[in-house]
């Protein structure tokens, strides 16, 4: 494929910023969930509310999408450099040994206190854990393809997928000829130049979203709509066209999804409140349709945030990227999002369930349960893993620090 422009190669501090927003930002979304009447979370507050589903949608129509774009961004100069065996194993590296990782140490324990909510559970922890291990292979939920009464990936449900699509995209990239690769990608780009265009991604999106149906536990999106937002970051970081159309496009982009999420709110509402009618998957046409709106807001809030965020990083002349705010912390922290990530959601429950025991208002429950979880995991990433290149490499990160 074809890069017209040598700032294809320089790094995006917006892209790290947005990444890094989205990570810490699902310390408070799941501590939403400890609220929320609907979802079945690990912990519950016995006083919950449905004020909490309006706002999580708020952030679930566009982060974990943009975090699968921005990671399908990331595959390109990965490939371009390692080639699709390299790119196999970096990937095996940075992704598939913090899944392991976690999954014996630190997943287990949000189910081991679900059980531990009921009083009549006393099972210690070690008693737990060779139940949660008790597997079997089950390839009808690909790629989930370990099931048991217990187990289950947790919140690392994000590598899972991330890992498959990418050792699912190796093997396409060195079967398709480059020189095919190259012209379908400039035919593509030059359609990319063409005002509206960045648009258009969004109507596959809004037909898987309205014909697959949205999965609850994968952020209230179908794992094959992730796959999409992939694919879309892998093209749009193979030519600098794709960039300045998303940078163009962005304005119009945004106020589309402004109008057309709350309709799909309000159709989505309705659907919901029929007896026996499950808006995430059923079919009829007014459930179909407020997932369609709902996919294509998606799309359109990635494209808006991406872009104008673009335009602010990118200065006026020669395309030389602003440097990002935040100094020093920004820094430390954009380094971080994948251990952080890894780290968050058992922190956050272990937190809730204590807090939900005190009697004390909803607001200040979850104020506790944020600011405690945010410090223990930014604790437990700095004294736990970023120190030593062992525990560096468990986690994901490169073994040697940044500057050293």
């Amino acid at each position: 494929m074809v890069v017209t422009q040598p700032e294809q190669t320089r790094r995006r501090p917006e892209l790290d910023a947005i990444r890094t927003l989205v990570v810490l930002g699902l310390v408070f979304f799941h501590a939403g969930l400890v609220f929320d009447t609907r979802d079945d979370f690990y912990v519950k507050n016995a006083e919950t509310t449905d004020l909490t589903t309006s706002v999580a949608a708020i952030a679930a129509v566009w982060a974990m999408p943009a975090l699968f774009l921005i990671a399908g961004l990331g595959s390109w100069h990965s490939l371009r450099r390692s080639g699709p065996g390299g790119f196999a194993v970096k990937r095996l590296l940075r992704l598939g040994v913090p899944l392991v990782v976690a999954t014996l140490t630190i997943v287990p324990i949000p189910q081991w206190l679900r059980l531990r909510a009921d009083p009549a559970y006393h099972e210690s922890y070690l008693a737990f854990l060779p139940r949660f291990f008790d597997v079997r292979l089950d390839l009808a939920d690909f790629p989930f393809v370990l099931a048991g009464e217990h187990f289950e990936t947790g919140h690392l449900w994000f590598l899972v997928l991330l890992l498959a699509f990418s050792l699912m995209l190796a093997p396409v990239v060195r079967l398709f000829p480059g020189e095919a690769a190259a012209r379908a990608g400039a035919v593509l780009a030059g359609l990319a130049e063409r005002r509206g265009a960045a648009l258009l991604p969004a109507v596959p999106v809004a037909a898987v979203s309205a014909a697959a149906g949205l999965e609850e536990g994968f952020a209230a999106w179908h794992r094959w709509a992730y796959l999409l937002f992939f694919l879309y970051g892998f093209v749009l970081a193979s030519d600098e066209r794709f960039r300045v159309a998303m940078r163009r496009d962005a304005p119009v982009a945004g106020v589309l999804a402004l109008v057309i999420f709350p309709v799909g709110m309000v159709m989505f509402l309705t659907a919901a409140g029929v007896p026996g009618a499950d808006p995430f998957t059923d079919l009829d046409p007014l459930a179909a349709g407020a997932r369609a709106l709902y996919g294509a807001t998606g799309w359109f809030l990635v494209t808006a945030v991406i872009g104008l965020l673009d335009r602010r990083a990118v200065a006026a002349r020669g395309d030389v990227p602003a440097r990002p705010a935040g100094g020093k912390v920004y820094a430390y922290l954009a380094v971080a999002a994948l251990p952080l990530y890894v780290l968050h959601q058992p922190i956050v429950v272990a937190v809730a369930y204590g807090v939900v025991r005190w009697s004390a208002p909803m607001a200040v429950k979850y104020a506790v349960i944020v600011v405690v979880s945010l410090a223990l995991t930014v604790a437990a990433y700095d004294l736990l893993v970023r120190r030593t290149r062992v525990t560096r490499v468990l986690f994901g990160m490169p073994g040697d620090r940044p500057g050293s």
